[in-house]
């Protein structure tokens, strides 16, 4: 079930700067379950980990890996937003998640070999740490406290996609919609008198391809949702005017 709604509203108010992972789920309070997965790590284990990898960088838009290409390491995201999507034969996308400072991509073959079954792309300058699977191998043969780390943050990457396709089995394609300007405004909004202000900057085609919809039908229910009161759209700003109405639709 959903976390309290007014309960929400506040953390939303009170941590606006707080920089949250996104994608579809029916609960919130796992979005970032994942971003601490080397939280048990001490400083000399960490430093070991850091020195095994290689800084890497991605201006907005670049791709971290491609659908179909070959296994060979993972990405821990220390600056930025990376986006995981899989593109369907027809070239259609769905984007899995927004995955922020924390998390890693790459996997779920973190040794290395087998192919990419999506491909991830940088949705602003991002800074990554790049671990290959021969390093990772030799990481866990040394340091079990990494080993366990690992474990964690492939648990937390299951639990995000088991949500998913929750999501995409059991609900409407608005009750989705709804359900994702819900979580933005939980991870993303500040406060402006009784609205919620969805700070990060979010096309329609990007709405669609969470949802798993087209910019069209995005625009159009967006349009729906503000006649109502829900949320108002303009150029450069979606806000959430009635969040327990909102919330209500999303349920």
């Amino acid at each position: 079930m959903l976390r309290d709604p007014n309960r929400m509203k506040e953390q939303a108010v009170e941590a606006p700067d707080r920089v949250s992972a996104v994608y579809l789920s029916e609960v919130l309070s796992d979005l970032d379950e994942g971003a601490d997965f080397l939280s048990r790590l001490n400083e000399r284990d960490l430093a070991t980990v850091r020195s095994a990898g290689s800084v890497v960088r991605f201006g907005k838009g670049e791709g971290v890996f491609f659908q179909g290409d070959r296994h060979s390491g993972i990405w821990l995201i220390e600056k930025g937003t990376v986006r995981t999507f899989y593109a369907g034969p027809s070239g259609r996308e769905i984007t899995l998640a927004l995955w922020t400072r924390g998390h890693f991509v790459g996997g779920p073959e973190i040794f290395g070999g087998g192919t990419h079954m999506w491909s991830a792309d940088a949705q602003e300058e991002v800074e990554l740490l790049y671990l290959t699977g021969a390093r990772i191998r030799q990481l866990i043969d040394t340091m079990p406290s990494f080993a366990i780390c690992i474990i964690n943050g492939l648990v937390a990457k299951g639990k995000c996609y088991s949500a998913l396709v929750q999501m995409l089995g059991t609900r409407s394609v608005t009750e989705r919609l709804a359900q994702l300007l819900i979580i933005l405004a939980d991870t993303h909004g500040r406060s402006e008198g009784n609205r919620l202000v969805i700070e990060k900057k979010i096309t329609h085609e990007h709405l669609a391809a969470i949802v798993g919809s087209t910019r069209q039908w995005v625009t159009m229910t967006l349009d729906k949702f503000q006649k109502k009161g829900l949320i108002s759209v303009s150029r450069n700003k979606l806000s959430v005017e009635n969040y327990e109405l909102l919330h209500g639709l999303a349920t």
